[in-house]
């Protein structure tokens, strides 16, 4: 079973691979070493083949949402915040920084995949400028939280 982080926004969400650095471009497939092979792979949910939107998590909002696999994005109480760790969980910050910009608000959650579905989620919001470290967004498994630019 993997650990996922989905997010959902009303708007449109960067998808592809971010944070890898091969040696060269001649070398697409070629590291110096894990922490350069280290990165995160966000999947959108539209389906080409049917050309409809489907959502991850059932309870979020918004119709644009990611996956986000990767290497060692820890949830809270397992972090080891070893190099590849912080790398990634950097990269989701920035990630997660650019859509809170984008939209002025997203929603973020952490589960076992295969169990988006199930429901019972610990809630909680954010205040995007209050943060002070990638860290402010590791999750709980199965948390669910509000990121929003603003104070109300």
């Amino acid at each position: 079973m993997t650990q996922y982080y989905y997010i959902s926004s009303p708007k449109r969400l960067p998808v592809g691979v971010f944070g890898p650095t091969p040696i060269s471009e001649d070398e697409p497939t070629v590291y110096k070493s894990e922490l350069d092979w280290a990165g995160l792979f966000f999947e959108g949910n539209y389906d080409p083949k049917t050309k409809k939107r489907f959502s991850y998590v059932p309870d979020f909002t918004y119709k644009h949402q990611v996956a986000i696999s990767g290497h060692r994005l820890p949830t809270k109480l397992v972090e080891d915040h070893s190099c590849i760790e912080q790398k990634c969980v950097q990269l989701l910050y920035d990630y997660v920084n650019d859509a809170v910009q984008e939209s002025g608000m997203i929603e973020i959650c952490t589960c076992i995949n295969g169990t988006e579905d199930r429901g019972n989620w610990i809630k909680r919001k954010i205040y995007w400028p209050e943060t002070t470290s990638p860290y402010d967004i590791v999750l709980e498994d199965r948390e669910i939280c509000e990121i929003v630019n603003w104070r109300r």
